[in-house]
């Protein structure tokens, strides 16, 4: 068993900046990818940055650019920079990771609950 837990939502203007961080916890035994995920009322739920074991990265095109993705693999976290945020941020935030724990032989997808960001003036 694998947990999730987001910090560092709320409300910020328009060109601010927030930092998200993600800590997981369990059984862990490998983690292959952690990330986050975004979803606005009304829309799908979509892929915001990822980073893998070995440090590469991956980036949705609306935030390129803008948001950065780093992980302590110490900690078993990893964090969100957003800079120069845009009303079309908003959204709910959600942690993501793909790792295998001490119950099972195989790899499984693992939630967090999900951090509020408003972008807003």
């Amino acid at each position: 068993q694998v947990q999730l837990v987001e910090s560092g939502g709320g409300l910020v203007q328009p060109g601010g900046s927030l930092r998200l961080s993600c800590a997981a916890s369990g059984s862990i035994i490998t983690v292959n990818r952690m990330g986050w995920y975004r979803q606005a009322p009304g829309k799908q739920r979509e892929l915001v940055a990822r980073i893998f074991s070995g440090g590469n990265t991956n980036y949705a095109d609306p935030v390129q650019g803008r948001f950065t993705i780093s992980k302590d693999d110490a900690k078993n976290t990893v964090f969100l920079q957003m800079n120069s945020l845009k009303p079309e941020d908003t959204a709910v935030y959600y942690c993501h990771a793909v790792a295998s724990y001490s119950g099972s032989n195989r790899f499984a997808s693992w939630w967090g609950q999900g951090t509020q960001v408003t972008v807003s003036s």
